[in-house]
């Protein structure tokens, strides 16, 4: 009950402050101070500009601009503190240098409103660098209070459907987006220095490939067919290297219509990166480079913590086959099984849960993997070698049955990359694309459908090629200390509140 009496009065109170700031600018607008008919503002200062380099801006006069995030009135003189893009920084605001009108229409202003500053840059008696304004100009007016009236902006769900606001009033948010932003400028930077070209490929396609996933289904009017959004770019970035462009990537959307936990939204960022004449230890290095580079960048180190755990991403990084993580993890050895019924047989020996009864051993092989061993691998750790079951678009490891030349990156018990040697084998991709629709038959609506295009293409022939994909969102929580993916997307997937 008491609850609920609050509830009520705080929106009673915001309804009120609401009406007060509508008042001031209908009486702003009436003496022709309008604050939303001002175009532009020629600012030609950042804080923290000012901050890092005093002694170069001591006695300057500068012109800032931002959000007025505090105020105090004093009288005839005033301070109040302007958030821009790179920080905050005080500012002092005397009545007789700006003015009888300018210091009362300063008075009125609210947290929140954007305010263009021109002053000359001192310290205060306590030290603390400040504008000491000579003009304050009302750029936009701020309609509704910011949370702090509210105890700040805390409710994570509120946060996430509230992006803006949340980017306002918690520093270490905006924070986390510009070091995304230099993340995603580092990888596009080095791979242009190494001779990749970045290329953009279809978000919309007639099959859902490339990746097992359920698709997101749409309708094109005019065509009259039902598409898929991209679930997967690597087929079409495999036809970039068919037609000659021997190293090419695209960071870009993806789209999934699985589950949403703590690493899962519907739609995500990755980088995908093909090179012709390399393999999958290729990919080994070049990942090792990426992420050390981008950890160093935005850390400073490349020894980090995350979820608790002391994480070094100084290369090389560990390499583990998955039947030799499985046999020290699991105590179990698959492959030495000569059939699979044999296998079977030792999955319930070690408790794997497996409802499929005529499971393969490779197929357990990975199960084993999934359940016993990738919670377990902390430190970065390549696990190499999977099942041909699991790996339809994946070379074949020469001399080892049923096994590909394929890679997961592991941190932190959690998934960031995969990589192959890329089967260049149009026959036999055939035959795994025809696997793989019998499979989607059967009600594996995850099981990739046939992409005839692609087929095609690999006919003309594709050189030996590596091929990796590292997920964008997962890495930047890595880099951030971010434990939740929603928490390094600007805008998550959320549910209407409707």
């Amino acid at each position: 009950m008491e609850e609920n009496i609050t509830s009520v009065q705080n929106e009673q109170e915001l309804n009120e402050l609401l009406q007060i700031r509508r008042d001031k600018l209908k009486s702003l607008q009436e003496r022709g101070k309008d604050p939303y008919e001002i175009v532009k503002f020629d600012r030609d200062t950042y804080s923290a500009e000012i901050l890092n380099d005093y002694d170069a801006y001591e006695g300057k006069t500068v012109t800032v601009a931002g959000r007025m995030m505090s105020k105090r009135i004093m009288g005839k003189a005033s301070f109040a503190h302007i958030l821009d893009y790179k920080g905050d920084i005080q500012i002092y605001v005397k009545r007789d240098d700006v003015g009888e009108e300018s210091y009362a229409d300063f008075k009125a202003m609210d947290i929140g409103d954007i305010i263009g500053v021109t002053g000359i840059v001192f310290k205060t008696r306590t030290g603390e660098i400040s504008i000491h304004a000579n003009a304050v100009t009302l750029l936009s007016k701020s309609l509704r209070p910011l949370p702090e009236k509210f105890h700040g902006l805390k409710d994570q769900e509120l946060r996430y459907r509230q992006r803006s606001v949340d980017l306002i009033v918690n520093p270490q948010v905006r924070d986390t987006f510009i070091k995304r932003a230099k993340i995603e400028a580092e990888i596009r930077r080095r791979l242009n220095e190494l001779d990749f070209i970045e290329v953009e490929t279809p978000v919309l396609n007639s099959a859902a490939s490339g990746a097992s996933a359920r698709p997101f289904i749409t309708h094109h009017n005019t065509l009259d067919i039902d598409m898929y959004l991209r679930i997967a770019t690597e087929l079409h970035l495999k036809r970039c290297i068919v037609g000659g462009l021997e190293r090419v990537y695209e960071i870009g959307r993806l789209f999934r219509n699985e589950g949403m936990d703590a690493t899962h939204n519907p739609e995500f960022t990755t980088i995908e990166i093909y090179q012709a004449y390399t393999d999958y230890h290729g990919m080994m290095e070049l990942c090792e480079d990426l992420i050390s580079r981008c950890c160093l960048l935005v850390n400073g180190t490349t020894k980090i913590k995350y979820a608790g755990y002391d994480i070094d991403l100084t290369p090389p990084f560990a390499r583990l086959t998955m039947s030799d993580a499985v046999k020290q993890y699991a105590n179990a050895d698959f492959l030495a099984c000569e059939t699979d019924e044999e296998a079977r047989e030792l999955a319930k020996k070690i408790h794997l849960d497996c409802d499929d009864k005529t499971a393969t051993k490779g197929k357990l092989l990975a199960l084993a993997f999934d359940q016993f061993v990738e919670d377990k691998l902390i430190q970065p750790t390549f696990v190499i070698d999977y099942p041909v079951e699991n790996s339809p678009l994946t070379k074949r490891k020469k001399g080892v049955p049923g096994i590909t030349e394929r890679f997961e990156l592991f941190i932190a018990g959690h998934e960031y990359a995969n990589a192959f040697s890329e089967l260049n084998d149009p026959i036999d991709q055939r035959g795994r694309f025809v696997q793989q629709a019998m499979e989607r038959a059967k009600g594996d609506d995850e099981a990739m459908m046939i992409d005839e295009d692609f087929c095609q293409a690999l006919e003309y022939g594709m050189p030996p090629t590596g091929g990796i994909g590292i997920g964008i969102d997962r890495l930047v929580m890595l880099l951030t200390g971010e434990t939740s993916i929603r928490d390094v997307l600007l805008f998550p997937t959320m549910k209407p509140l409707d």
